[in-house]
């Protein structure tokens, strides 16, 4: 997955300064970004602190190696359903 170039703290600050009356336009020619990026920020991030980012991007991380885990377990299960198929 790409790593943004904006860290959680200047996601967050520039998320405010929309808050505050600042022109989405403005903020995203100001910062080097695309109207689309603060739109997509402003949907996932919007109403959120800094400890309910991280918490958010903890659980995420979880869910990701969780999916894994499961992925690698029904591979597993699959294989072993058709060698005892084939043994048959």
């Amino acid at each position: 997955m790409k790593k943004s170039r904006f860290s959680d703290s200047q996601i967050l600050s520039i998320l405010k300064q929309a808050e505050n009356g600042v022109p989405v336009p403005e903020l995203c020619r100001e910062h080097g970004m695309s109207n689309a990026s603060f739109y997509k920020w402003r949907a996932k991030f919007g109403g959120m602190d800094a400890s309910m980012m991280a918490r958010l991007k903890e659980l995420e991380d979880e869910n990701r190696r969780l999916k894994k885990m499961y992925a690698e377990e029904r591979l597993k299960a699959d294989i072993l359903k058709e060698a005892i198929e084939k043994k048959w």
